[in-house]
């Protein structure tokens, strides 16, 4: 069964940001774009190149009015040991959710049961609460935070301009389409 246009079950969590533990709940998601982006586990090998690269584009995420969260069924506290001794994971600004009771992480269909970690499962969420992008990814494929930023424009654009979608490989400014009866079989 498919999470799209589901709206995000109630969890409740603490993370590590910017230094401090805070309380994550679905409500903090609410009134603004999010990204749930998990990962299997802190002290890892894909996982800080990733973490790595959102945090490189991360001020772009913030323009564009979207939080990314960070989710592994890590502690907070094993969070934050690795904040503190990598120099990639130094760099990471957003919140990085600790889930080891692993709701969240079921609720998201990500969980791997024997082995207690999640796969790699991308999560864009709107404002209201609903999944509106979902990407699941075996472990040993790391994702591209360039290609998320430009899926979370094309959701916030299709979001901002009812009747319009975005075909392969929209970028900002590009053409959309109309669809309608007078595009069927002309594309």
């Amino acid at each position: 069964m498919s999470l799209i246009n589901t709206t995000l079950k109630p969890f409740k969590a603490t993370a590590y940001h910017q230094g401090k533990f805070i309380e994550v709940t679905e409500a903090s998601l609410k009134g603004k774009w999010s990204v749930l982006f998990f990962y299997p586990a802190d002290f890892t090998f894909v996982c800080p190149t990733e973490l790595g690269d959102l945090a490189d584009h991360y001020d772009t995420f913030k323009a564009l009015g979207v939080e990314v969260y960070g989710v592994s069924t890590d502690t907070h506290f094993t969070h934050k040991a690795w904040h503190d001794s990598s120099e990639t994971i130094a760099k990471v600004k957003y919140p990085l959710i600790g889930d080891p009771t692993g709701t969240l992480t079921r609720n998201m269909g990500v969980m791997i049961e024997e082995e207690g970690l999640a796969l790699r499962g991308t999560f864009v969420i709107n404002p209201e609460g609903q999944i509106k992008l979902m990407e699941v990814h075996d472990n040993g494929i790391g994702r591209d935070a360039q290609e998320l930023l430009r899926k979370v424009q094309a959701a916030q654009y299709v979001a901002n301009h009812p009747g319009e979608v975005c075909p392969a490989k929209w970028t900002p400014g590009a053409e959309t389409l109309a669809p309608s009866l007078d595009l069927v079989g002309k594309i």
